[in-house]
């Protein structure tokens, strides 16, 4: 059986992790051929030395630096351009796309260019320039297999059958730790706290993300890219036990639901062996333990950044690519302590009521739009106050 060929760029983080978890579970189907990361050198050292890579990417210098020095056979490429380089000097045939937030949008759309399936966790590539990457698949050939939960789970839910006739998609979300507080407890949450996820293993930033519902707003330009839907026809439903993660239903009334252990795992497995099903030893769902699944609709009035993507979405344009410059931007700085939790949907919606659209027509139009969004929340945050 001849192994995929597979890059990961981002593997020191929570996804590049896990896909290396599965890799190492199946070996016989699997190969890692290149890793990528921003900075992590260490990590990234010990990974190529476990998987036996000699092509590894570091953006960061000094971390390439250090990868040299301690890899010696191996080619290491630097900077931003060395991550779009990687997939392209192994002969991959998969690239896993796993690098956090904006930063991973070049690299993904010259795998695509170059006809090179990818295999997307990192969402901000579709919320900024969703016409843009699925295009470039479009023209080339190469596929984009979904690897976020609920994503993967339309994608599952779709296969076989016609998607003219989806009604409407049900989009599930855990509703985070902060589901039951009200406006003015979420005002005083810390860090600390939305880094503490109540069912997902995730990397900070699609941790505040999930915590904020800016997460579950960035999957609807997912949905709506990866399988034509318009955003009338994509409905978010909280559910707590993420025990089904997503459904679709049919114009005859019918409904498709995927359901699953809340394991990243599974739809990463699903993702690198495709279109294969293949036997694991990953936990499973034993539903008479559970006992209900309960679901309800999302308060877009405590948690605004789902009602921001909506609106960004209809009004496309530049507006997509604002609202992620300014809510990546958001985010580090609540991180660093220097804004507080409802400050992040605040600042984004500040940005979009501020911004003069324009069309999007390339990668220098979307960086364009996320160095305005970034500026503009720099500007309004001054001295660990908002303006």
């Amino acid at each position: 059986m001849k192994r995929r060929r597979i890059a990961v760029l981002g593997s020191t983080g929570s996804i590049g992790a896990q896909t290396l978890e599965v890799a190492r579970a199946h070996p016989e189907r699997l190969e890692i051929v290149a890793l990528a990361a921003n900075r992590g050198a260490p990590t990234l050292i010990a990974q190529a030395r476990e998987f036996g890579v000699h092509t590894v990417a570091l953006a960061d210098p000094d971390a390439a630096a250090q990868a040299r020095a301690e890899l010696p056979d191996a080619q290491v490429l630097e900077g931003a351009s060395g991550l779009s380089e990687l997939a392209l000097a192994t002969g991959a045939d998969l690239v896993v796309g796993a690098v956090s937030g904006i930063a991973g949008l070049a690299s993904v759309l010259t795998a695509l260019q170059h006809g090179i399936d990818v295999a997307l966790a990192n969402k901000e590539p579709l919320v900024a320039a969703g016409e843009i990457v699925t295009q470039a698949a479009g023209r080339s050939g190469a596929t984009i297999i979904p690897l976020d939960s609920e994503i993967s789970a339309i994608f599952q839910c779709l296969r076989g059958e016609d998607r003219r006739t989806i009604e409407k998609v049900l989009l599930t979300a855990s509703g985070g730790p902060f589901a039951r507080l009200n406006k003015q407890e979420l005002a005083q949450v810390t860090p600390e706290q939305a880094l503490s996820h109540p069912t997902w293993k995730m990397g900070p930033k699609v941790t505040i993300d999930s915590a904020t519902l800016a997460n579950k707003g960035f999957e609807v330009f997912e949905l709506k890219w990866l399988f034509g839907l318009r955003f009338e026809q994509i409905e978010v439903v909280v559910h707590h036990q993420s025990i089904i993660h997503s459904m679709v239903q049919f114009h005859d009334g019918s409904m498709i639901a995927q359901m699953g252990a809340p394991d990243m795992r599974v739809p990463i497995q699903y993702g690198l062996l495709y279109p294969e099903r293949v036997a694991n030893d990953l936990p499973c769902v034993v539903l008479a333990e559970i006992g209900q699944l309960t679901f309800e609709r999302p308060d877009v009035g405590r948690f605004p950044s789902l009602r921001l993507a909506f609106e960004a979405g209809k009004s496309g344009r530049s507006y997509p690519a604002v609202l992620n410059g300014a809510n990546e931007s958001a985010v580090q700085l609540f991180l660093e302590g220097r804004i507080g939790f409802t400050d992040i949907p605040a600042l984004a919606e500040r940005a979009l009521e501020a911004h003069e659209p324009f069309d999007i027509s390339s990668i220098d139009d979307v960086a364009q739009a996320d160095t305005w969004a970034r500026r503009f929340v720099a500007h309004e945050v001054r001295d660990g106050s908002v303006r």
